[in-house]
This record gives C-alpha cells, structure tokens and sequence, in this order.
C-alpha cells in the first residue's frame, strides 16, 4: 500500500481497508471503521533495536512532585489533593453544564503560583475573557489562545512552558497528519497522545476537556480514557444550581470521590455541608420516604430515597428508578413480593433519589425496601430515622463498608435513630459512637441492628 494512500481500519477486528464503508466486511461492525495514518510504525517510534534503561524496582524513587492547588476545595478532594506535575486529566461533561467556568475559575487561582495556559478551540478569547470578568477571574499569568491545530499547540506549549496546560476541547483538535476530519478516532487519538507526551515530556500538568455522547460516555475512543491519569465527570441536573464533580478513574488518589458545586451568577462555589442540601426540601413524616446514610468515595452523604406505590392500568406494571439502578430495585421489589407476600405486580413502582443525586452502592438497598413498603402501608418513617444495608434475595441483611463514617454524618444532621446491619452495629458502638438523644416510636436503643429484613420493616414502621 502507498505511503499515501489513506489506510482505514476497522475498531472492532482491526481489518484494513483502503477506502471507508459504513460497516465492515469482515466483521459486520456499524461505523467502525476509521482512518488512521499510514506512516511506518519505526518512523514513529524511533531507530529500531534500541535498549531501553531498566533498575531495580528497589532503587526507583518514590519522591512524588509537589501537588498544585486549584484553590477550589471540593475540586481538590476529587483530585486527591490538587493537580500532579506531568499528569494528564480528562474532564468530561453534559453541554453547559459548567465545564469551563470549573476550570477557568481553578486556573485564575493556578496561575498566582505559575503561569497557566488555556487553549482554546470551541470560543474565542473574547468570549473566555468575558466569563473571566463575570465570576472574576482574570491574572496576568492565565495566558489565551485559540487553537485547534495539534502541531500549533505544541510550538506555543514549548515556548510558554507553562506549569499548567488546558486543552477546551480535544474534539475540537486535529493534527496536519490526518486527514480525517475533527472528533473522529484517529484525530482524538492521536492528538491526546501527542499532548500527554509533551505533558509527560515537560512535566507540566494537563487538563483535556471531552465532550460526551448521548448515553453520557465521554465521545471518541475508549483507548482515551486509558492514557490519561485521571477521568472527571461533571454531573447535574437542569433544574438544579448544584453540580457534582465525580472521580470514575484517578491514578493519584481515590477513585469514586465526589465533590459538589453550586452554580451562581459568580461561577461556582463548593459545598462542604452536602448533605444538608440534599435533604433541605425533605417532607417530614410522609409514606415513601426514607433518608439514607451513603458513601460517595470517602465522603459520606445523607440522600432521601422516596418510592410511590400506584395500582396499574397495564398488564405489566412498570418499574420506573431515578438517580438508583432499575434493575436492581426490580429485583429488590421482587424480594418483597415473593418473601411477604406483597402483591407489587399489580401496582407501579417509581423509586427517585431526591435533589439528582445517583447511588450505585448496594448500601442503599435498606432504604429502598423500607421506602417501598412505607409507600404501599401508607405508614411513614420515623422522622430521625437513617438506614443503611445490603439485602440479599433471601431477606438477608449484609454489612458494607465505611459504617463509622456513615453514623457520625446522620449523627451531626441531627438524626437520632439509625438502622443498620448487625455486624456494623458491632463495629460503631466499639468506634464509641453513640446517640446522644433518647430514642422514641419503639426502636430500642438509638442505634438497631438487624439481621433480616423482617426485622427492618417491623423495626422501621413500629
């Protein structure tokens, strides 16, 4: 094939083609194939047979460089402290949603210790300038450009030699190289490449905003998220003003962390006391409503589970989650019709988290069947009642993780009642953790462990 030619190769089986088609042949993938260079692999790469340096894991230093504040505390939590000289960061998010307000205002308070550059692809400095006026955030050192072309980005990137670089967005970078046209799987690549290289190279930090698909995957190839050091998603609701910053992947601190943001007319500002804004607009003593004691990463968060209860009109009921996944609270309603008896399969079942807030861990299962069942007895909870547990298919009730934790949080929001699995209750009353208010409505001492969900539901509604 000549040097010229365009090469296309098929993301699926890695077939070659010499022209582009909608689907492979070989192995009938829909718009897998893409166009990627066809430059030799050793122009590249560098002479071949060349030994690289290898030691000892033993004399390795382990010295990591000096982590550099954002000065926004909640976006230093996700980051584990503030950003890693040389690292790479992918920062990924609904159109917005507050992507570049985020990291303009993180970068006016990066550039008070270094010069930071910001490139642009998708507004021009006018308009960066004019946002960094309205949430005050302009400084000498916060260099602009507009830039879509790769090769220009690392010329300036070379000769500002910058402590922080940020690419707004990757989608929007093309190298002269391809010939494809920008967004697509080659430019993407390649172009994240080169940049976390140069990153890699100068040892300045590196932060690539990503645009997202329609299922809310960042666009572009999966390889993306493998090359850089951390993955960031920047979650919200339209109809709220907070915003969620969540860590999926960070190679320099804990993966899963979460901060929280409230968007104002002067950018957005962190929120320390999360859950109280979670459960500000909480109705008191209504069927259906629950208030559950979750982990995000290591912060500890009190959501409210709410859950509603109505006959069908279908032969199928529907079975309708918000913010918690749908499949496993069919199974948990299942749980209940099967082991007590509940005749959910003629009724309809929505369960929501409250406030847009999503929970993946199977500590909210507790708070899920009590919601429910409250909902179809019409019997509320106890007002200063928090749960946590995982409920297996036979009515079991497991421990999870961070109970400690989890029982200081619903303890300072002022919940004086807390239901949580057995081998957890060992575990908190030997932290010294106690309430400090009697308990009322039946629930023994402040703190009931259980075993069975039998035990929950008679505890909760008593």
């Amino acid at each position: 094939m000549a040097k010229n030619t365009p090469l296309f190769v098929c993301q699926g089986c890695g077939s070659e083609h010499r022209k582009w088609l909608g689907q492979c042949p070989d192995c009938g993938g829909w718009n897998t194939v893409v166009e990627q260079s066809n430059e030799p692999l050793t122009a590249r790469l560098g002479a071949p047979g060349k030994a690289i340096a290898a030691a000892p894991i033993t004399d390795i230093a382990t010295a990591e460089g000096e982590r550099s504040a954002t000065g926004l505390e909640e976006f230093d939590r996700v980051l584990g402290g503030g950003l890693v000289p040389g690292s790479a960061v992918l920062l990924g998010g609904d159109p917005g949603i507050g992507k570049s307000t985020l990291l303009l205002q993180a970068c006016c308070h990066l550039a008070a210790r270094g010069r930071v550059l910001y490139l642009t692809g998708e507004e021009s400095v006018q308009q960066v300038r004019l946002r960094g006026e309205r949430i005050d955030a302009l400084h000498p050192n916060l260099l602009l450009a507009s830039a879509t072309e790769l090769e220009s980005m690392l010329a300036t990137i070379a000769k500002e030699c910058p402590q922080t670089v940020v690419i707004d967005s990757i989608q929007t970078t093309v190298s002269n190289r391809l010939a494809s046209a920008p967004g697509t799987v080659a430019q993407v690549r390649d172009s994240a490449a080169a940049l976390i290289q140069s990153a890699k190279k100068m040892g300045h930090a590196l932060i690539l905003v990503g645009h997202v698909t329609k299922d809310g995957a960042i666009a572009g190839p999966r390889v993306l998220e493998h090359m850089v050091d951390a993955v960031l998603y920047f979650e919200g609701e339209r109809g709220h003003a907070h915003r969620i910053l969540r860590a999926v992947k960070n190679r320099f601190g804990p993966a899963g962390e979460i901060g929280i943001f409230e968007m104002s007319d002067r950018g957005l500002i962190g929120i320390r006391d999360a859950s109280r804004l979670f459960l500000a607009e909480r109705a008191a003593d209504q069927p259906g409503s629950a208030v559950l004691a979750c982990i995000e990463g290591t912060r500890p968060l009190l959501v409210e589970v709410q859950a509603l209860v109505a006959p069908t009109v279908y032969a199928t009921p529907k079975r309708s989650a918000v913010g918690l996944d749908a499949a496993r609270v069919a199974m948990l309603a299942a749980v209940l019709e099967r082991r007590f008896g509940l005749p959910l399969a003629q009724f309809d079942l929505y369960v929501n988290v409250a406030g847009g807030a999503r929970i993946v861990e199977p500590a909210a299962d507790l708070a899920v069947l009590l919601a429910i069942f409250s909902s179809f007895r019409e019997k509320p909870l106890a007002n200063k009642l928090a749960l946590f547990g995982e409920v297996g298919l036979t009515g079991e009730i497991r421990p999870v993780g961070h109970a400690e934790a989890r029982a200081r949080e619903a303890l300072a929001m002022g919940f004086t009642q807390l239901l949580l699995p057995t081998e957890n209750l060992r575990r908190v009353r030997a932290a010294g953790i106690n309430a400090s208010v009697p308990p009322h409505r039946g629930m023994g001492a402040g703190f009931t462990g259980v075993h069975h969900l039998t035990d929950a539901l008679q505890a909760g509604l008593a």
